[in-house]
């Protein structure tokens, strides 16, 4: 029961100002995306700028630990990019006629006298895709197609990480005031425990993705497939989007290994599944749960969730965004609950 003196009407304004705070919120999800998104970078890299900050000011450990983070990721990714340009062309010119000579099969098969086309009931099988898979294509797609808002977003992303790794003690005490003495310390070992767990997140992701491309590209380069460089950083980054992406990837692969005959074309299936179940039964499970705490059950219901409301880049951020709410559960409801029951 609650104490009488809980339900005051100060506390009733409180509760209203949140509910309109959450509705609010809600409809501007692009933009607290944004800033979500850049708080989940800055986790990541304030322990290494804390450390920097011992023997310097805290302005110039971060503009060290960004720029360094910036450099290596050039280092990692711009051979690949460079040849994946370079590759790209390929693509472009050989994907059309790939496609075409795949198109030109399926036509020519038949079964029971029927073409194939003919005797696959397109409508039973088109109508079941839920609504999940239809706009997180369609997300994909818009994302694609706005090259420069998305590259706007991300130095966008990368400003307001800076702030939020220079001023976090700042951010933090302003934080702090929104909440009562008796609160305040509790409060803040919360944004603590958050801060840890979303921290992680980044290399659990990175993590993840890597390993997918690796799996795919290896076997691709020891084949000699065309554009192997190029498919396995697509199958990388497009990991990023659960279910959809992975898809997605995998026809890319298929279209282009088509011609090598039905050997190659049948390792190349055999080696993308492999690392799909790699991922899925024991990459993602065992580092996201070592690296969020999180039963992966957790996590896929947070990504069909954000899916939903918040579009590809939520489902990008799902595993984040449901290791913030189960600190919040724990803290604020189990803990309180079980201690009580003591």
């Amino acid at each position: 029961m609650f104490e009488k003196n809980s339900v005051t009407v100060k506390n009733i304004i409180f509760v209203i100002m949140v509910i309109l705070l959450i509705k609010f919120l809600s409809s501007i999800t692009a933009i607290v995306m944004l800033f979500f998104a850049a708080y989940v970078f800055a986790c990541s890299l304030n322990p290494l700028v804390d450390k920097f900050s011992i023997k310097m000011n805290r302005p110039l450990a971060a503009s060290i630990v960004m720029s360094g983070v910036i450099l290596v990721v050039f280092a990692i990714f711009l051979p690949l990019v460079v040849i994946a340009i370079k590759q790209i062309e390929i693509l472009v010119v050989t994907f059309p006629a790939k496609f075409t000579m795949i198109k030109s099969f399926i036509l020519k098969q038949q079964i029971f006298g029927q073409s194939l086309l003919s005797a696959i009931n397109l409508p039973s099988i088109v109508e079941p895709v839920s609504k999940f898979t239809t706009e997180l294509i369609n997300q994909s797609i818009e994302l694609t197609l706005n090259f420069a808002s998305a590259i706007v977003y991300l130095l966008a992303m990368c400003v307001i990480t800076y702030y939020f790794i220079v001023d976090k003690d700042t951010i933090r005490r302003g934080f702090m005031l929104l909440f009562p003495e008796h609160l305040k310390q509790k409060a803040d070992k919360i944004v603590e425990t958050i801060s840890q767990k979303i921290g992680n997140y980044i290399i659990a992701q990175l993590t993840a993705i890597s390993g997918v491309g690796l799996c795919v590209m290896i076997p691709l380069l020891i084949m000699k497939i065309d554009c192997a460089v190029l498919l396995g950083v697509l199958s990388a980054i497009l990991d990023l989007i659960p279910v959809v992406g992975p898809t997605i990837a995998g026809v890319i692969c298929l279209i282009m290994c088509y011609s090598y005959g039905p050997v190659a074309l049948g390792l190349v299936v055999f080696f993308f599944l492999l690392a799909q179940w790699i991922e899925n039964n024991f990459v993602r499970p065992y580092v996201f749960g070592k690296f969020l705490d999180l039963h992966p059950l957790i996590i896929f219901f947070a990504i069909f969730v954000t899916a939903k409301f918040l579009g590809a880049i939520g489902v990008i951020f799902a595993p984040a965004i449901a290791a913030t709410i189960a600190v919040l559960i724990d803290e604020l409801y189990i803990k309180p609950i079980n201690k009580q029951s003591i």
